[in-house]
Parts: structure tokens; C-alpha cells; sequence
């Protein structure tokens, strides 16, 4: 299969979903893509103290700088689409705010009226860690958090809010080299973009951002032949994963919930009923990302969990 070099240049980022954008790269199924992607503000010099304005790829910022479309021969709605992580390098320099947000969970915080703190981190790829402008050193474990397809609708579409239809901006902390992420194809070509580089998340995202930061990714884009589901669905190195995505937290969950009873009745021979109650047991919920304006939630199903 083909080796595909993809940078992050003005003729190969956008900052919105649009079907009708031309793809910047056309890929066969199984083909391997080596992707750059800026951090998710665009920067195109590292802060260098906190609050710095540096200059970005779209001066009028209006979403994530994503590096696409990337279209897949042969693509069409109704198939799935299999983003193998292969590799997933940081840069050298990320970044992160907390209390920027002026809405209901920052006011239940007490921080609606609080002034924004940067924290700015110096990365090492190579050995694994990130130290911050205070000395707080964290091991990192990089993905993208926004991986995605424009909906099959006329128009620009905000990368913030995930979709059910198309995926985007997922946020899940356990999309880590290693891990195959399945998205159904929403328009021909899938017009994959990616981008939103994380060197480290927490379950929640609960500041709002990560460690945002510029991104190098090997990615394997293949259709899927027989996929476990028709829906957004991962497998990790240790873990099977389905998600959820939802204004209300209930919703969310009911939905991660019930694309994993779905796969459990089929690993195991059950009805649903009995799969519910396997699923209690073995079966985490969790909270992906509570900042991009609906709740993510992922169910996670160990692959070693029921022998």
C-alpha cells in the first residue's frame, strides 16, 4: 500500500466541516497517511509566556484548525470507515486554559467571572513527559482529539459539537497509537479531516482544553469489510469502546450504553436483557469530554473482562 506525506499548510487546513470542500489528498483504502496538524488554535509559533498572542493560521478564529479533507476512493454512506492510529508524535510545546469559559459549569465553579490561567508546557516525545511553567511534570499519552467527516448536508459546520453522523471532535483520552476508530461514512469520499493534537487529557476534559498541541500521526484509512457496528465504535489495545454524544448526560449515556449491549449480544450469544446484565458488571461508563457545547460519554468493555 501507498505511503502518503500530508503537512499542514495554508492549502491544507480548514477550521470548518463542508462536504463540498475539495480534498486536499486522495487516498485508496488500506493506503497509510503521515498527517501534520497544528495545534488546535492554529498557532504557527509556540507561546512563549502565558496569554502571548502569537500568530495563527486564521487570524478570525473560528474553530479547530483541522489538516484536510482527505478522501477515500471508493467511499460511500453506508460504509465505515477504519482509522488505525499507528503513530501519534506531539511537538515539543503545548499549552492549556482553564477559566476562559463563561457558562453554566463555570458558574457552578464559582469561576464565571475568573481570569483565564494558561499553563504552558515544554514536551519531550522521546522520553515521554511534559513539564509545565510550574514545575508540574505529567507523563504523556497523545491522540487526536478531533477526527471526523462533514455532515451530508449543504454548508460550513462548527468543529466543536461531535456528531453521531460523522464523529469530529470526540476527545477520548483512549485513542492512543494502537487503537482502530470506526466512523460510518457520511458523504462520498469520507473527506476525512483531522487534527485538535492532545499530549495529554483527563477523562472530562474539565477545563475545557488538553494539552493542545501540534501533531504528527500515522494513520491507516481502510473500509471496513465487517464491522462490529454501524455506528461510532473504537478497539484499543486493551478495550472495546462505543460512544455517545447527547445535550443531555442521560441521553449520552443511554446511547454509549446501548451500541455496547448491541456488540455484546453478538460476542456473546445473549439476548439483551442478558447482556444488560453482563454489562453490569464488567462494563464502565465514562465521561469523555464535558466542554464542546454536548456530553460525551463512552462505554468501555475490557477485552480481557469476560474470559
Amino acid at each position: 500500500m501507498t505511503v502518503h506525506t500530508l503537512p499542514a499548510g495554508r492549502g491544507t487546513v480548514l477550521q470548518s466541516f463542508n462536504r463540498s470542500g475539495p480534498p486536499v489528498l486522495e487516498v485508496d483504502p488500506g493506503d497509510t497517511v503521515v498527517v501534520s496538524s497544528l495545534d488546535a488554535a492554529g498557532h504557527l509559533e509556540a507561546p512563549t509566556s502565558p496569554g502571548e498572542a502569537k500568530p495563527l493560521m486564521f487570524p478570525d478564529r473560528l474553530g479547530h484548525c483541522l489538516t484536510g479533507p482527505i478522501a477515500v476512493r471508493g467511499a460511500v454512506p453506508g460504509d465505515v470507515l477504519a482509522v488505525s492510529f499507528t503513530a501519534l508524535t506531539p511537538g515539543d510545546w503545548g499549552w492549556t486554559i482553564a477559566g476562559h469559559r463563561r457558562d453554566a459549569l463555570a458558574r457552578a465553579l464559582g469561576m464565571d467571572e475568573a481570569e483565564p490561567q494558561w499553563l504552558l508546557w515544554d514536551l519531550d516525545p522521546e522520553q515521554g513527559t511534559g513539564v509545565n511553567q510550574l514545575g508540574h511534570a505529567v507523563g504523556l499519552s497523545p491522540f487526536l482529539g478531533v477526527v471526523g467527516m462533514p455532515p451530508n448536508e449543504p454548508g460550513d459546520f462548527p468543529t466543536v459539537p461531535p456528531r453521531a453522523a460523522g464523529g469530529g471532535n470526540i476527545d477520548c483520552r483512549e485513542l492512543t497509537a494502537g487503537s482502530v476508530l470506526y466512523l460510518p461514512v457520511t458523504v462520498p469520499g469520507a473527506m476525512l479531516c483531522v487534527g485538535d493534537g492532545h499530549a495529554r487529557q483527563g477523562d472530562g476534559e474539565v477545563g475545557g482544553t488538553a494539552i493542545e498541541c501540534p501533531m504528527t500521526s500515522e494513520l491507516v484509512l481502510d473500509l471496513a469489510e465487517d464491522p462490529a457496528l454501524q455506528s461510532i465504535h473504537a478497539v484499543t489495545p486493551t478495550a472495546r469502546i462505543t460512544f455517545g454524544f447527547d445535550s443531555d448526560l442521560n441521553a449520552a449515556s443511554a446511547e454509549a450504553l446501548s451500541a455496547m449491549l448491541t456488540w455484546m449480544e453478538s460476542l456473546y450469544g445473549l439476548d439483551r436483557t442478558k447482556a444488560l446484565a453482563l454489562a453490569s458488571t464488567v462494563v464502565d461508563l465514562r465521561v469523555t469530554q464535558i466542554a464542546n457545547e454536548v456530553w460525551g460519554v463512552h462505554a468501555v468493555l475490557g477485552r480481557d473482562a469476560v474470559r
